[in-house]
């Protein structure tokens, strides 16, 4: 069992009785939402799938609660998955649920540690991320961190009646480590 340490926040795994709270954030059109469609599942889809995502790869299913070190409480949940059946590179995605969490380094904190990991224990050489081009906390996340944009995918994300223009993100392994130490 992975478990991801950082100055504030602790990345493990989501354990069964946490599933509600985070099906309950996944179905609410107000923490998905207004940047990201959201599809309500089945809670027992929505458990079998936060089980087996350690075995596939392409899962976009939780794979890490995001945990407040000084609170022991979960404020949100990350993941990667692999974005392209052919291109090499895994893409990070991340959900602050809580809303009095926002807005306080926990997501910043808790994709480091997740693209640190990555880079870590993996062989890929690219991490990615997308967001809704109107998603600036999102994208200034990953700026800060050290993702470039790397383009624009036009039309690509259909929610709340209308297409949307996402962003794409990048960092290399290069990169990543050119930047080290963070914290």
């Amino acid at each position: 069992m992975t478990v991801l340490e950082g100055p504030r926040v602790r990345l493990r795994p989501l354990v069964p009785t946490e599933y509600p709270a985070v099906f309950a954030w996944y179905n609410d059109p107000e923490t998905v939402a207004p940047f990201d469609r959201f599809s309500v599942d089945t809670f027992d889809e929505f458990s079998q799938a936060v089980g087996s995502a350690s075995e596939e790869p392409t899962s976009l299913a939780p794979r890490f609660a995001i945990e407040r070190k000084d609170e022991a409480k979960v404020v949100g949940v990350v993941g990667h998955y692999r974005a392209h059946p052919i291109l090499e590179y895994t893409d990070v995605w991340y959900v602050l649920g809580d809303p009095a969490a926002r807005r306080h380094g926990f997501g910043r904190e808790s994709v480091q540690l997740l693209t640190d990991h990555l880079f870590a224990a993996t062989a890929v050489e690219r991490v990615g991320a997308t967001c809704d081009v109107d998603n600036a906390a999102s994208y200034r996340l990953l700026e800060e961190i050290g993702f470039r944009r790397e383009g624009t995918l036009r039309s690509a994300l259909f929610h709340h009646g209308r297409w949307h223009d996402v962003c794409v993100y990048g960092v290399t392994r290069s990169e990543w480590a050119a930047k080290a130490p963070r914290g």
